[in-house]
């Protein structure tokens, strides 16, 4: 039983950092990371997810809901970022879970982050196909319903069949991506940044000239009654929307994924994380009251919500529409990116550590990428895109970023009992008060999800059980070391 919580030590991870074991470029900057962070948070959240999350959840007081949500992620953001400074390899929690409580932990976080980003890419992906649609049949090239709609959706009833075949931009977009990331990060970063200067144009142009049109009476009551359903209005409502809109700030966490890639990690790794934080928050704050100030909160249940907002607001705006359209067919492209970015770092680096296929751990000879996990990742997310709606793997990626925002936080604290002089470039304020706030403000919202997601969760975890046990505990080069030096 023991060795099943066998830790990481923080010198064998600083050797590996030396020596560069994992073979990875070092390309990124405070610049890129922070734009990288804003790619991967600037997307589904604003573009798709607000409008749902206030017409089924919230209504008016989504923007609770996202100050609830940030409030979350902040104090996550702050335990990430002095991991990120203290610990600068690829990873994110996985890694940090690996040093603090050992290998099983870590396989939970390592095998619960890949869902996150697996699910995460996934679901953007068909809302990009959502906005990619609606702009052709603006310009008059209509897609086919039968390659662009998902073939399954699901509800209170049970699973049902679309009459489509497969939702074929959604399996473009992240084949495109997947490409893209395996030429290289430079290349990969070099995109993102010019996308993310589109996207944060075309929000703020929204924000900016959408102000002049809204109606006060919209957010009257600004908490709706509860209908009598938890999560539906009402605090529950608000409880339940910040849960449901939390993986749209995942984009963060990706950013850690990165630390073996950055130039300067101890000190670019938290300007990275928290910037992106900051600026995204308030983007959000902003976007959710001009969105339901223009649009009865009824009316937003809608896969391209801005765009209805402003047909709503009429004529003045309408130079808007097709704007807004690029703007989030853009940015949606960029969150792709950002979140098969960061899933191929974790499945890479489980497979470094010997948990998982040793062919994964291999990178392509000329991009010094990691191009196998990448195109692994890429294959699944596609297949899950192309088959599954949008609501049901978002659920799945909102309860697998809060558990792994939790045992980071948890993870703070032990580390600071059992490494308290490892220095450490940037230190989470107030421990264990940050921490504890963190973990709780997590675990409160995936109480708030449904029974469902947590349903799924499970049978997720327990298929990552079986094969650390089969696979992962049998071959981790951490245990193979520990028998060694018992045998000596």
């Amino acid at each position: 039983m023991k060795k099943l919580f066998v830790r990481k030590s923080l010198s064998s991870i600083f050797e590996e950092v030396e020596n560069n074991h994992h073979g990875l470029k070092k390309n990124l900057d405070a610049w890129h990371l922070t734009l990288l962070g804003v790619g991967g948070v600037i997307g589904a959240g604003i573009f798709v997810i607000t409008g749902t999350a206030a017409a089924l959840h919230a209504g008016p007081s989504l923007v609770i809901s996202f100050i609830l949500s940030a409030i979350g992620c902040a104090l996550a953001g702050l335990c990430y970022a002095e991991f990120a400074s203290m610990i600068p390899i690829a990873g994110s929690a996985y890694t940090y879970g690996y040093a603090t409580m050992g290998e099983f932990i870590a396989w939970i976080i390592g095998w619960d982050l890949i869902l996150e980003y697996l699910f995460g890419s996934a679901t953007v992906a068909v809302g990009w196909s959502g906005y990619v649609v609606s702009f052709l049949k603006d310009v008059g090239l209509p897609l086919p319903e039968i390659i662009s709609q998902s073939p399954f959706t699901f509800d209170a009833q049970g699973w049902h069949h679309t009459g489509a075949l497969i939702n074929f931009p959604a399996v473009f977009i992240v084949g495109l991506m997947s490409t893209l990331l395996v030429v290289g990060i430079k290349e990969s970063a070099r995109f993102n940044n010019v996308i993310v200067l589109i996207k944060v144009a075309v929000i703020l142009l929204f924000i900016g000239f959408g102000i002049s049109h809204i109606n006060v009476a919209h957010w009257t009551p600004f908490i709706p009654a509860n209908t009598g359903t938890w999560g539906h209005y009402g605090w529950s409502g608000i409880l339940t929307g910040a849960g449901v809109i939390f993986f749209a700030y995942i984009g963060f966490d990706a950013v850690s994924t990165t630390s073996q890639e950055a130039k300067n990690p101890k000190r670019d790794m938290p300007i990275g994380i928290l910037a992106s934080l900051g600026i995204c928050t308030v983007l959000y704050i902003c976007v959710s009251l001009v969105l339901t100030g223009i649009v009865d909160y009824h009316d937003l249940n809608v896969p391209a919500p801005i765009a209805l907002a402003i047909d709503t607001a009429g004529p003045a705006l309408m130079w808007l529409r097709p704007l807004v359209k690029i703007g989030a067919i853009a940015g949606l492209s960029s969150v792709v990116l950002v979140l098969l970015l960061g899933q191929s770092r974790v499945f890479y680096s489980m497979a470094h550590d010997g948990l998982l296929w040793k062919s994964f751990a291999k990178t392509h000879p000329k991009f010094k990428t990691p191009h196998i996990t990448t195109i692994v990742t890429g294959t699944f997310a596609a297949l899950f895109a192309g088959l599954f709606p949008i609501g049901l793997l978002g659920e799945l990626v909102s309860i697998g970023t809060l558990l792994a925002f939790v045992i980071v936080c948890i993870g703070i604290i032990i580390l600071r009992k059992t490494e308290p002089d490892v220095p450490r470039s940037f230190k989470t304020p107030l421990v264990p008060v940050v921490p504890i706030l963190g973990a709780l403000v997590c675990l409160l919202q995936m109480a708030s999800l449904p029974k469902d997601t947590w349903i799924r969760l499970i049978a997720w975890m327990l298929i990552g059980f079986t094969i650390y046990f089969t696979y992962g505990r049998k071959h981790s080069k951490i245990r193979k070391a520990a028998a060694l030096r018992e045998k000596e």
